[in-house]
């Protein structure tokens, strides 16, 4: 008797299936089957297509372990271009054996990814740190230095020894050496890492303080200047989480002076 299409379904889910018993399957008449069939070698190549980009994501760090260096870390912002809530860095030092095929530019990944590949950093890491500067402080010293600050901060708070660090488009005033790289978080997987921490940490952030200022809906827009937020800035004026030196705040604030 022919394999249900539901067992087959089952046996694929679970990768529980020879290279042997995949050919077989291509041969299988029914639709429903061909069906699962191209399904599954579709996410299995994608899958591939996912491995082959971490390992050359890992090369910077595998140059600088070949060169001696053990403790190696990533650092990364986000939340530059928001006009509210802080400006937040992430670093992590991953261990030499870290696989997550998955990890990318937070950028680039789904909310639900980006949850998903956090925890997996959190439990599975050498060491994380995050930096937080407010809004506050970003308007004192600029964006620029607020957000190297940040990642200042991120890479002290890992109470880590660090060899080397990877850093995404900036310089930092660290006496620790570094490789400042350009897209950063889309060529390191330790700056990807970092760059996992800062975003979620932000939008946890920012999902929380929507408690505190309902009006302005930050829970959607994590602070990004979206056509609603702009709606609730004029109808509100800015809170204490908003960037006074970023327009059109600084404009709003001139205007009721």
């Amino acid at each position: 008797m022919s394999e249900t299409i539901h067992d087959i379904r089952r046996r694929l889910k679970q990768q529980s299936v020879t290279p042997a018993e995949i050919n077989a399957l291509k041969q299988d008449q029914r639709a429903g089957v061909q069906r699962l069939i191209q399904s599954y070698e579709r996410k299995r190549l994608l899958a591939q297509k996912e491995a082959e980009r971490f390992e050359q994501m890992a090369a910077y760090e595998k140059d600088l372990r070949s060169q001696g260096k053990e403790w190696i870390a990533g650092v990364d912002e986000a939340g530059r271009g928001p006009l509210a809530g802080p400006v937040v860095a992430g670093a992590a030092m991953l261990t030499d054996d870290f696989f997550y095929p998955a990890l990318n530019d937070s950028k680039k990944m789904s909310p639900a990814a980006r949850k998903a590949c956090y925890t997996y950093i959190m439990d599975n890491a050498l060491a994380t740190g995050v930096g937080i500067v407010t809004a506050e402080e970003i308007d004192a010293m600029n964006i620029y230095k607020a957000a190297q600050l940040a990642m200042v901060k991120a890479i002290e708070n890992m109470n880590q020894r660090v060899d080397h660090v990877l850093v995404d488009a900036m310089k930092l005033a660290i006496s620790t050496p570094q490789t400042k790289l350009i897209k950063g978080d889309q060529k390191s997987i330790s700056v990807a890492a970092g760059s996992v921490v800062a975003k979620v940490t932000r939008d946890e952030l920012m999902e929380r303080m929507a408690y505190r200022y309902p009006q302005y809906g930050f829970h959607e827009h994590m602070g990004y200047g979206t056509k609603k937020h702009l709606e609730a800035l004029k109808a509100h004026g800015p809170c204490e989480l908003h960037r006074k030196s970023f327009q059109p705040i600084k404009e709003l604030i001139e205007q009721k002076a």
